[in-house]
């Protein structure tokens, strides 16, 4: 449609009843610019230069677990035991039974 000339372009307009040009020039400002700003993202693990390898670079593998620096039980000392308690084996509750129907009103 843009490489068509003056008399073309006059002719499809007055055949079409509109002019099919004037949607063209909207076009342009909906479109991305083609030089963008380069992104501005926070230095994470996959922003080193060496040894910066596939695996390594999920941040997520990096983390791990918290470092236990006291704890509140007591540590085994060396020749001791820990008495042993049995616990009781569960058992399972009572059974369902549905309540039996009602023989005055009829079966819906």
């Amino acid at each position: 449609m843009a490489t068509a000339t003056k008399i073309v372009q006059r002719l499809r307009n007055f055949l079409a009843g509109r002019d099919l040009q004037a949607k063209l020039q909207l076009r342009y400002d909906e479109i991305a610019k083609r030089t963008q700003p380069p992104p501005k993202l926070p230095v994470g693990p996959s922003h080193k230069f060496a040894n910066n390898y596939y695996c390594t670079r999920d941040g997520r593998r990096e983390s791990v677990p918290a470092t236990i620096v006291m704890s509140q039980q007591k540590a085994l000392t060396a020749g001791s035991e820990v008495a042993k308690t049995t616990k009781a084996p569960v058992t399972p509750g009572t059974v369902y039974e549905p309540p039996p129907l009602s023989t005055d009103q009829p079966y819906l």
